[in-house]
């Protein structure tokens, strides 16, 4: 049933002109505010965003997720070309990336970064329609319990894994938790932190706060640099050097290792794809012969990093489309697509909705290969786009902030409202908080504070449920041992030096 559905959304999309066209205008933005330094996969979600609010549901969501699958490969040119990568996946594969492009093999190196990122993209869609309908098929059992326990055990580890200390990330993923609260209470239809104007009485929206958090800040954060010269970049040895197709066959191992690494470390909430390419890329040191090669231009340097890079977004997805948990910040943002056309990522959307997910899976197989097609077809022409001077970038992003922010509910309110995150996204930058725990705590606050409630409710006020539930009792046990565990960790340090000091056996 899942494989005919499958089937009959990708024929439907490919024969149909709309569909197909906003697939290649999303891969090609996608390329293009990929490869713009500063211009992160979430930023540029964030910003074109709203643009697919007048689209219908599956082709909303066949346009963001060929603008999610080409960022992640644009990201690698600009790492590439200028030793700058476009996003933070991107930051090991400029390691062997820039080495080759200043040897004169930049076509080589962006050739084998895209193959790479479309070979560990497809690994990664195969293992989210593999595991994702049996993990969904698990879930249909959970009851509030469950769902309030995977609610915390998803925001400590995204604080766990967010840059900084874990108690700064659960800081801000508690301001995250307020933010749900704004508005009328569901149950008892009281308003709460409305401070008494109508802006807030319909709550603070997913979108507003996301573009805000993700795109108006950055452009805050990059403002001191909107005068630098725009970078140089040697067009010359973008279009030379012949690639063969046997060279590309004898680094299937590198391509694989990657493509599991990326894959199973996307898959686990908050670890993002930062974390699976520097996994890939160690491990890669780790097998190679010639490790002394690596930073120096070496090949699988390039190849395993971004076949992690790319797999990781079919990792990141599953616990998105199951528990409705997303797997990181740029699936955050995916799912307040899915929230505006009506549809609750979850267990309940593989039963309600197969369609939707078959079409899905269709615009990922879509944007793969689009992706592969046109980053091939402009391989001569992409490093372009890195001459583009950052005032007009700034500017321009900036303009669809407001407007995407506007055109949500054709209300101001959204538009204040993302102004306010805005200025928080880039104080929180300044203080060196992490930002993504504040859009996850908006997004699972209201699913934490609804089954909790529930749970309490039916459970007259006693703890009971969470204590009959050994699913319940495991996440929140390992919750707090996550949080636990950066206070253990130098004790154990500490701990273990004395016994080696003290030429105690070990």
């Amino acid at each position: 049933m899942l494989i005919e559905s499958f089937i009959t959304a990708l024929i439907s999309t490919l024969l149909s002109p709309w569909g197909l066209s906003l697939a290649a205008l999303g891969a090609l933005l996608g390329i293009v505010l990929g490869a713009l330094p500063g211009v992160s996969s979430t930023m540029a979600l964030a910003i074109l965003l709203p643009l697919s609010f007048s689209m219908e549901a599956h082709l909303a969501i066949l346009f963001l997720l060929c603008v999610f699958v080409a960022s992640v490969y644009g990201g690698s040119i600009s790492a590439i070309l200028i030793n700058i990568p476009g996003t933070p996946g991107a930051i090991v594969t400029q390691l062997d990336g820039h080495p080759m492009a200043k040897a004169g093999r930049a076509r080589e190196a962006l050739v084998y970064a895209l193959v790479a990122s479309t070979i560990g993209g497809a690994f990664g869609l195969g293992l989210l329609v593999i595991i994702a309908p049996l993990l969904a098929s698990v879930a249909m059992s959970f009851r509030s319990p469950e769902f309030a326990a995977v609610a915390i055990f998803g925001l400590v580890l995204l604080a766990y894994a967010s840059p900084g200390t874990t108690v700064r990330g659960l800081l801000v993923g508690a301001i995250g938790l307020i933010c749900g609260m704004v508005g009328f209470d569901t149950l008892t239809d009281v308003p709460r932190f409305t401070f008494d104007t109508r802006l807030l009485q319909g709550g603070v929206e997913l979108v507003p706060l996301c573009v805000g958090l993700f795109g108006l800040a950055e452009v805050l954060k990059h403002l001191h640099a909107s005068h630098q010269a725009a970078p140089t970049v040697n067009m010359k040895a973008t279009q030379r050097t012949q690639i063969k197709v046997r060279s590309l066959l004898k680094r299937w191992k590198s391509m694989l290792r990657g493509s599991l690494i990326g894959a199973f470390v996307g898959a686990i909430p908050a670890a993002g794809s930062a974390i699976a390419v520097a996994i890939a890329y160690a491990q890669e040191m780790r097998f190679s012969k010639h490790p002394e090669q690596f930073g120096q231009g070496a090949i699988e340097g390039v190849v395993a990093p971004e076949a992690a890079n790319s797999s990781s977004i079919g990792g990141t997805m599953i616990p998105m489309m199951t528990l409705g948990v997303p797997g990181d910040a740029i699936t955050a943002v995916l799912m307040g697509s899915l929230l505006i056309h009506g549809l609750r990522p979850g267990p309940m959307l593989f039963a309600e909705n197969p369609q939707m997910v078959s079409s899905i899976y269709a615009g990922f197989l879509i944007a793969l290969l689009l992706t592969l097609i046109i980053g091939l077809l402009l391989m001569r022409w992409l490093p372009l786009i890195l001459r583009i001077p950052s005032h007009v970038l700034l500017i321009g992003i900036a303009l669809l902030c407001v407007v995407g922010a506007y055109a949500i509910r054709n209300s101001m309110a959204d538009v204040y409202i993302m102004l306010f995150f805005g200025a928080l996204g880039y104080l929180l930058h300044l203080l060196s908080l992490p930002s993504a725990p504040l859009a996850f705590g908006l997004i699972l606050g209201p699913l934490l504070e609804e089954n909790l409630r529930r749970s309490l409710i039916l459970g007259r006020g006693s703890w009971d449920m969470f204590l009959n539930s050994p699913i319940a009792m495991s996440l929140l046990a390992l919750s707090i041992f996550a949080i636990v565990l950066p206070f253990i960790a130098p004790l154990w340090v500490r701990f273990k030096s004395d016994l080696q000091r003290l030429k105690v056996p070990f």
